[in-house]
């Protein structure tokens, strides 16, 4: 940490109380939370912890749960064993939102601590935009556009959004929400489609009216899906 960032005062802590004593104590402007903590968990801290006014990047040594998680809450997170250059990169990118004071909002602790509870992933997703992040449920999603590196999002009251993740982040997190892509640059969500028309790849014509090309290569696996 030093060699890299000699201006960070790092402290460390292996308990839940140490750290909520640490956080009071110190104040620190970054957390690097581990999600166990001797038979507790990070989210037991962060209930300590009270307001959260600092920044935070998870840690974790497994749980594919976990990771998919982190991800629809947009949170940073590092796994374990730590690289150094992942890691390098990842106090950049937060000293950054330092900087800028962006911190995490507290939908988004609150949507941490309830995966805790329920042990599902919810029915929102934190879609991080210019201006901050927006909390979006994934119903309302008609279908994802990619334009260049970024996603638009469609939403079924005719908003617009526009991410700075790519599609190929979003179709990896909803194709077990009951998405498909049909297209390289289409994302759709099936519950949304309202007809399929034949053609040569065919075209499928969603709630809002709106004519999406189904793709050659990827239409003999959406016609299974669909099974047709």
């Amino acid at each position: 940490m030093s060699d890299n960032f000699p201006e960070i005062i790092a402290e460390e802590a292996d308990t839940v109380i140490s750290a909520a004593g640490k956080i009071l104590q110190f104040l620190p402007h970054l957390v690097f939370l581990d999600i166990q903590m001797r038979g507790e968990t990070g989210f037991d801290l962060l209930d300590k912890a009270g307001t959260v006014n600092f920044g935070i990047i998870f840690t974790t040594a497994h749980s594919e749960f976990a990771i998919k998680a982190f991800r629809y809450s947009a949170m940073d997170y590092l796994m374990k064993p730590l690289d150094a250059e992942e890691f390098k990169i990842a106090v950049e990118k937060a000293l950054q939102k330092i900087k800028s004071r962006q911190q995490p909002p507290a939908e988004q602790i609150e949507f941490l601590k309830q995966i805790k509870f329920d042990h599902k992933i919810p029915d929102k997703l934190t879609v991080p935009t210019a201006e901050g992040f927006l909390f979006v449920g994934i119903n309302d999603i008609l279908y994802c556009h990619a334009i260049s590196n970024y996603t638009e999002f469609h939403l079924a009251n005719k908003q617009k959004l526009l991410s700075s993740y790519t599609l190929g982040y979003y179709n990896e997190l909803l194709a077990e929400q009951n998405f498909f892509r049909i297209h390289r640059s289409y994302l759709v969500n099936l519950t949304h489609i309202k007809m399929y028309k034949r053609s040569d790849g065919g075209v499928i014509i969603m709630d809002n009216g709106e004519e999406i090309e189904v793709s050659r290569s990827h239409k003999e696996a959406f016609l299974k899906i669909l099974n047709l």
